[in-house]
């Protein structure tokens, strides 16, 4: 049973407020993130009392990707601990705030991290005056998540709830959004959570179109696997099972378009390459007879490619926890929706009987002569044109981090130093997240969002943010949560005073010179104090200005506690 409560004065008892957190709680949610605001108050009371904690967020959108880069940290730790709930839980403020937190909603769905994303809402009986701040909150949500939906009547909480964790954590995971209207959490009950119940996997797939897969690719002239980041998301485990697939196969093996996470170990014999966004480059790597696409989502270029970036004619295998990626922008000749890891496991058994040794070892050829090729032509990524410039390179920068910081876990938005690092630095699974929504402004909450994940383990490792000058211009604030908490991150800003990325893709898309354009918006005139900035919020922080400079600086950070900002110089 269940009664509304008058909205002035103190509510006694037990309330809609206090079963929202008290099912938090039993789901095995540690924090809140957020940005609070009148209509969340019953609940920001509710979070006072009980064992959850809060981590503010000045801006509604810097919480929602401090609980994007929480979940993603969050999600590789459960699969070696199944007592962990991998999901963030972001609290923000009617139809406003929730509008603020649509860019890095927008990226946890395309990071398919899971979420669960709620905000306050006038009375169910005050809306048809049409207060202030006002909106259709589900509404707004809805095309940047799994569910998205509204608690209209307390007694509907329990079950609301229950469902929007089971929804945001089965495969494809990703954000749900719950609107709780004051006198929803202001409502008196006797109601209880309900239990969660474990959380399936996507299975191991139809057998059927399993062994039509491993006749596809044992009937294959030079067979592609191109791995995505739903690889990845299912855990280590995936990434090991597409190394047994890949070998079992002799095939070449390539991450798909925009990866942002480690879906194979890029030291083995056969990884070629990421796909990059070139159209004709990534058609070249994809011009073969037979592609067998593993939890791919993102493999398309930037903006509209003349060509088709696989040939009608190319054989094509889906292998997905998504159904809606099976066969999105190719046919697909034969389909598995399951979970990466399991189908590649299976796939792998059925397709070792059908190839001989020699049949691996011609493709193994093939594999090592295109090898050749690639990392003749990406040997100087990131080096950039600048040999009388003091400012360090981009391949510097990251040569750098990598020889002092190799084992950190990398949250990475550094755009156009994004491939140096992908190319130069040899990751492995679980170490690196990016942006794959492409959206700027995720990737430094999300950095402080993975500190607090790892400060949760008994042997954390040091969480570095890689952030372009841009990026990290869009939430510079995000460092006072990191210093409020005190959290161990160290963050480092590839800074080349610019909007890189909005020039480069001008003469691509355009075409001429540099010396041709204007760049209108796209300079940092006069540039921002980054050091004084991020001071200013609670930081250590240190302008690099030569590459000599980068590693003692590197190492002082990292030995340091605490939030430590790096601004380095580098040209383009």
């Amino acid at each position: 049973m269940c009664r509304p409560v008058p909205l002035t004065g103190m509510t006694a008892g037990y309330t809609g407020a206090d079963l929202f957190t008290d099912a938090l709680e039993s789901y095995g949610v540690d924090y809140v993130f957020g940005n609070p605001g009148t209509t969340e108050l019953p609940i920001m009371e509710a979070i006072g009392e009980s064992n959850l904690e809060y981590r503010l967020g000045l801006h509604e959108d810097i919480a929602v990707g401090m609980a994007g880069g929480y979940a993603q940290r969050r999600r590789y730790h459960a699969h070696h601990d199944d007592s962990i709930t991998p999901v963030g839980v972001a609290n923000l403020h009617i139809a406003p705030g929730l509008a603020h937190g649509l860019g890095n909603l927008y990226a946890a769905k395309v990071a398919g991290a899971p979420l669960v994303v709620t905000a306050g809402n006038h009375s169910t009986d005050f809306r048809h005056e049409e207060p202030i701040l006002s909106g259709r909150l589900a509404d707004m949500a809805r095309q940047f998540c799994k569910w998205s939906d509204e608690v209209l009547d307390v007694a509907a909480l329990p079950t609301m709830l229950r469902r929007a964790f089971r929804v945001a954590m089965t495969p494809p995971t990703g954000p749900v959004f719950l609107a709780l209207p004051l006198d929803v959490t202001m409502a008196e009950t006797d109601a209880e959570p309900e239990r969660l119940g474990p959380i399936p996997n996507a299975g191991s797939g139809d057998p059927v179109q399993l062994e039509r897969a491993a006749d596809l690719l044992a009937e294959a002239d030079d067979p592609v696997l191109v791995v995505g980041d739903h690889v990845a998301r299912s855990g280590a485990d995936a990434v090991a099972a597409a190394v047994e697939l890949a070998e079992a196969t002799g095939a070449r093996v390539h991450g798909e378009i925009l990866s942002c996470e480690v879906d194979f170990p890029t030291d083995h014999d056969q990884w070629v390459s990421y796909l990059p966004t070139s159209e004709d480059a990534a058609a070249m790597l994809m011009d073969t007879d037979t592609i067998c696409f593993a939890g791919v989502s993102t493999n398309t270029t930037l903006t509209r490619h003349e060509e088709a970036l696989v040939d009608p004619e190319t054989t094509c295998i889906h292998l997905s926890d998504d159904a809606w990626e099976v066969g999105k922008n190719q046919p697909a000749d034969a389909a598995v929706v399951g979970d990466p890891g399991l189908v590649m496991q299976e796939l792998t058994e059925r397709v070792q009987g059908k190839l001989s040794d020699d049949v691996v070892a011609d493709r193994l050829e093939s594999v090592a002569q295109m090898k050749e090729l690639v990392e003749s032509k990406m040997s100087g990524y990131g080096e950039g044109d600048g040999e009388d410039d003091p400012r360090a390179s981009k391949a510097e920068l990251v040569d750098a981090m990598e020889r002092v910081a190799g084992d950190a876990a990398i949250v990475d938005e550094g755009v156009t130093s994004k491939y140096a690092m992908l190319t130069r630095w040899e990751f492995a699974p679980e170490q690196y997240i990016s942006n794959k929504g492409g959206g700027l402004g995720y990737g430094l909450p999300a950095a402080v969002g993975a500190a607090v994940a790892e400060a949760q383990r008994d042997d954390p490792r040091d969480v570095v943010g890689f952030i372009g000058d841009g990026s990290y211009q869009y939430y510079p604030h995000s460092i006072y949560s990191a210093a409020r908490y005190d959290l161990d991150l160290t963050v480092v800003i590839s800074d080349n005073r610019n909007y890189r990325i909005l020039k480069d893709n001008t003469l691509h898309l355009m075409g001429g010179e540099e010396e041709d354009y204007e760049f209108v918006g796209m300079d940092f005139e006069p540039g921002v104090d980054l050091v004084r900035n991020a001071e200013s919020h609670g930081a250590r922080a240190e302008l690099v200005e030569t590459p000599d400079e980068i590693d003692e600086a590197l190492a002082d950070a990292l030995a340091r506690d605490g939030p430590d900002v790096l601004d380095v110089l580098v040209h383009d």
